[in-house]
């Protein structure tokens, strides 16, 4: 039974996550009934990162195990023809080895989150950034983002509901970069780390605005995260801002 790894990009805003839900639509699910089309019968696919209801992805990854052989080209558009009119779409698709796994393979994610910082509602960025009505203070989240990464305990930064064995995790980069452009000013936060727990990435970048907006100071974030305390955090940013960017392989099955 062959093994495919697909790369995965799509609009998170009418899906529940991607995880399959009985009763709402998920990325999951678009996939797996667009895998059905082609092979009768029911379908389990894994992947690298289970995004929250209304979060986008840029480079997803999964893998899909099918009872014939297909060149990778066919297979991804014969699932691109399925998968309309969803905003879901196989960008790429490669043969795997039967060992590989599109979530414990990896080795590192990349996540993008982008404020846009204008007076105005966003039109034609709505649904992909989160606009904020005033500037933010770049060198102050600057400083306050340097408290977060390397090795620490998130208990402040994840979720409630987070099922994550440990609050421990080592945060590689949560870089912050300025973008002026015709829409207005966009703030982008790269970051990257080989796992993440629920909610982590939004919960920084819900504190870093506050720091930026002026209501926090920079050391302000080092002491809630140490802390260890759930309430300590900053806002959530909300979810239409993020996107998965990239999934990091030691042997990357794409090459």
């Amino acid at each position: 039974m062959p093994r495919y790894a697909l790369r995965i990009e799509y609009n998170g805003a009418p899906f529940s996550g991607w995880q399959r839900q009985s009763e709402q639509p998920s990325v999951q699910g678009a996939i797996e009934a667009a895998l059905a089309r082609l092979e009768p019968g029911e379908h389990t696919i894994a992947a690298a990162g289970r995004t929250d209801a209304g979060v986008h992805a840029r480079g997803q990854v999964c893998h899909c195990d099918l009872d014939r052989e297909w060149d990778p080209f066919r297979l991804s558009e014969a699932l691109n023809f399925h998968l309309k009119p969803a905003p879901v779409a196989v960008v790429s698709a490669a043969l795997a080895p039967h060992d590989w796994h599109a979530r414990f393979s990896a080795n590192e994610r990349h996540y993008l989150y982008r404020i846009l910082s204008r007076r105005a509602p966003a039109t034609m960025e709505a649904g992909l950034v989160w606009r904020v009505n005033h500037m933010l203070d770049l060198s102050a989240m600057r400083e306050g983002a340097a408290h977060l990464v390397g090795l620490h305990d998130f208990t402040t930064f994840r979720s409630m509901s987070c099922q994550a064995k440990s609050p421990i995790k080592t945060l590689d980069e949560l870089n912050i970069v300025a973008v002026e452009t015709d829409a207005g000013t966009e703030f982008q936060f790269r970051v990257r780390a080989r796992s993440f727990l629920h909610n982590q990435v939004r919960s920084f970048v819900g504190t870093l605005e506050r720091v930026g907006s002026g209501g926090w100071t920079p050391q302000a974030v080092g002491e809630a995260l140490a802390a260890q305390d759930r309430a300590a955090c900053g806002p959530v940013a909300p979810p239409q801002g993020l996107a998965l960017m990239a999934v990091g392989y030691p042997e990357d099955p794409f090459v």
